[in-house]
């Protein structure tokens, strides 16, 4: 059993504007009419499509960052500045839209109220395409995503500076990897079952054989959330029977974190499984696109495993302990438990070792020959 700490959870203060009083901050911070607004979903930030009237009328997405990560304007610099440079790097991602002053956001209050609270908001540039939630996979897309999460990460790592990006360290980030023993504080929102023991579990062998390996591991900048809902394609064949698949867009930044290289596949994974109907074939492809691109160490490999438990841990309890603080949001918040206890729960049944014998002979297949 994993034992509990005097820390409290994170609560975050998610912004609720209406539609109008987006439309006015559109208007006011950064001087375009709206000609159409409507809400997109979140997990704890407000985001909303809007499109704008005028010559050459452009799509954008509101994004209105919770209160307490607002007050953190170097952190969400950084984390815009990265999108901006991955763009020019001819990665699709968003890049925003300047206020009426020429900053890339800009902290609103929410209210006219005294004491109201303030958010920082950014316009970023609406990417067009398919969520892969929206789809079903196949190991051409798969292999693609997994080249998608080591070419972000090396180029972040490489080339991308920033005087704020030692804000990316973030020592008690619920959602970077290293901090699946935080959990402790989350999973009485599991309440007495037999998902709690496995989380339970994965939070003990975490403890004892993936942090003591840290420092082994290559680090890097982590996107950090390369979620079925972030990532974005459209189709480039015509063929409905084998579709070919490219990334159109790159969503969501908020999680950017110093990590390890294996923390992004090991993400990649776990969120591509949730949309599978064959979810232990998934890691061999996903894998295999990533080690085309940065090939794991063996003590890498040799924690893939308990990464991928480990995500789906944080993902179930961090999503259980947040519907309790806000019921309204339950169904967008617990989307990834619709499956994701089935599949940490046949992850552990098959174990360890079954599961990383198909994921290693998938990708070893690919040296032979890529899809």
């Amino acid at each position: 059993m994993s034992s509990g700490n005097d820390c409290q959870p994170q609560t975050l203060t998610k912004p609720t504007l209406g539609e109008r009083e987006a439309a006015e901050l559109v208007d006011r911070v950064f001087g375009l009419k709206v000609s159409w607004i409507g809400s997109l979903p979140s997990y704890d930030d407000q985001n909303f499509h809007v499109r704008v009237s005028g010559a050459g009328a452009q799509e954008y997405v509101l994004k209105i960052t919770n209160s307490e990560d607002s007050q953190e304007p170097d952190l969400i610099e950084v984390q815009t500045r990265a999108m901006m440079f991955l763009s020019a790097e001819g990665f699709p991602s968003a890049t925003p839209y300047l206020t009426k002053d020429g900053n890339i956001m800009s902290l609103e209050s929410a209210g006219n109220r005294p004491g109201s609270k303030k958010y920082m908001v950014r316009l970023l540039t609406y990417l067009p395409g398919t969520p892969v939630a929206k789809i079903t996979t196949n190991a051409q897309l798969l292999y693609e995503i997994g080249r998608l999460a080591a070419s972000v990460d090396k180029v972040l790592s490489e080339k991308f500076q920033h005087p704020s990006v030692k804000s990316l360290h973030r020592g008690q980030f619920i959602w970077n990897l290293a901090n699946v023993p935080l959990l402790d504080q989350y999973i009485y929102a599991l309440g007495q079952n037999k998902y709690r023991a496995v989380v339970e579990q994965v939070i003990e062998q975490f403890k004892d054989k993936v942090i003591p390996k840290l420092s082994n591991f290559r680090a890097c900048i982590n996107h950090g959330d390369l979620n079925d809902h972030n990532i974005l394609v459209d189709s480039s064949s015509a063929s409905l029977e084998t579709p070919q698949y490219r990334v159109s867009g790159i969503l969501d930044f908020s999680d950017m974190s110093y990590g390890y290289y294996v923390f992004e596949v090991a993400i990649a994974i776990m969120y591509m499984m949730i949309e599978s109907p064959d979810p232990l074939s998934v890691g061999g492809h996903v894998l295999a696109g990533f080690e085309s691109v940065l090939p794991l160490t063996a003590e890498e490999r040799g924690a893939l495993f308990l990464l991928v438990s480990g995500r789906f841990a944080q993902s179930l309890a961090i999503a259980a302990h947040t519907a309790l603080l806000y019921p309204e949001n339950r169904e967008y918040l617990t989307i990834t438990a619709k499956t994701g206890w089935k599949h940490l729960m046949t992850m552990f049944e098959v174990g360890q070792e079954a599961v990383e014998k198909a994921w290693f002979e998938t990708a070893q297949a690919y040296t032979q020959h890529t899809p």
